[in-house]
């Protein structure tokens, strides 16, 4: 996928957030490894979870964490969302699609771009509701989400989970104004 500004804003405020404490990190949805490896290169104390299910996803990304010499602090796990994730986290990250699928004749400038990393089925929000739903299980008391979504960083500590997956129930653009709301 093409860099994007949004991206580089949110491996910023992740990065922020972490510092130079210890801390426990999952790129959801990592496609190439390029956020989990800018996360853990700004960050030297973080260990990174980097999740995809994609299996050529998955064979770039470790080959780009092995390139950056990362493999003893970035770990790429095959599976859905959050589900190769075992242990408490302490930062979720995401740039998952979110496109409705039926809009993509009107998004000519994204047709070199992977489908399935921009484009979903119904309304397009249905993996960011999934990983909202499981997120809460994953982040430690004291845990953070930072998404990024509709060119924002969304971001939503746990005790906030439950509105944000309430205002990415909403039609549409209710949703997204809602969630703009959340944005940083």
């Amino acid at each position: 996928m093409t860099p994007r500004a949004t991206s580089e804003q949110l491996v910023a405020q992740s990065s922020a957030r972490i510092g130079s404490r210890a801390a426990r990190v999952v790129d959801v949805g990592t496609g190439s490894g390029a956020i989990a490896i800018a996360i853990a290169r700004r960050c030297p104390n973080a260990v990174v979870i980097a999740t995809d299910s994609d299996r050529h996803a998955i064979a770039l990304a470790r080959a780009n964490v092995t390139a950056h010499r990362l493999d003893d602090r970035v770990f790429v796990r095959f599976g859905d969302l959050l589900a190769p994730v075992l242990t408490p986290v302490d930062l979720i990250v995401a740039n998952l699609p979110y496109l409705a699928s039926r809009s993509a004749d009107e998004h000519p400038d994204l047709g070199h771009e992977p489908f399935a990393a921009v484009f979903a089925p119904g309304d397009g929000l249905g993996p960011y509701r999934r990983l909202v739903d499981t997120a809460a299980g994953r982040l430690t008391q004291e845990g953070t989400m930072l998404l990024q979504l509709d060119r924002r960083i969304v971001i939503a500590r746990r005790d906030q989970l439950p509105a944000l997956r309430a205002a990415l129930c909403g039609s549409d653009d209710a949703a997204r104004g809602e969630v703009a709301r959340l944005a940083a």
